[in-house]
């Protein structure tokens, strides 16, 4: 995908305040401080479009994105930040469930886990979630350069044994240093789009 513009065009608290012209919008979800800014930076070849934060949890509304005027990436709030309240916590998951259920544009989303460690219980409910009102996902697994190939490939094959057991295709490795993952990422992303 040859990314000609990429704005940012607006936060939402309410699910009435989206977009409502009627473009393909690709959600992304994940942990905090799981890399998600960086891997939206990546993936549109902008250093800072989508601000990435040192705190963890900072986002707190959803931002939508205009890419080349024929879609949106939608940057939802990371969850399992635990030095947020949980009363914030859950008013963002009511946000988060309102957008995924009821936008009529949403075409799939992209669960970012951090590849270094094991699927968290968090990361398994939302994709076994998304599974049940059949949204359809792409998992990928971010930070890819920051394991050895051996270590790398045990992680792949240990989150893939978990993914498949709930029907889910097998993760993308990534990297928003390297890149890798990159072409792979945009090709699954065209084709939630074009469905």
């Amino acid at each position: 995908m040859k990314v000609i513009s990429a704005e940012f065009v607006k936060s939402v608290a309410d699910i009435r305040q989206i977009p409502t012209e009627g473009l393909p919008e690709v959600a992304f979800a994940g942990r905090s401080n799981v890399g998600k800014s960086s891997l939206i930076n990546a993936l549109l070849n902008r250093k800072k479009l989508v601000q990435v934060s040192s705190t963890p949890g900072k986002t707190r509304l959803i931002n939508f994105f205009k890419i080349n005027q024929k879609f949106y990436f939608v940057d939802l709030p990371g969850y399992g930040y635990a030095r947020v309240s949980r009363l914030m916590q859950q008013g963002w998951q009511k946000l988060i469930e309102s957008y995924l259920l009821n936008s009529r544009f949403l075409k799939g989303v992209v669960v970012l886990i951090d590849i270094r460690h094991p699927i968290t219980e968090a990361d398994l409910q939302l994709i076994e979630w998304l599974a049940v009102h059949e949204i359809k996902t792409v998992i990928v697994g971010t930070k890819a350069d920051k394991l050895s190939g051996n270590k790398l490939q045990t992680q792949i094959a240990s989150n893939n044994k978990i993914l498949q057991k709930i029907g889910v295709d097998p993760l993308l490795p990534f990297s928003a240093i390297t890149g890798r993952g990159k072409q792979e990422l945009w090709q699954a992303i065209t084709r939630l789009i074009s469905e």
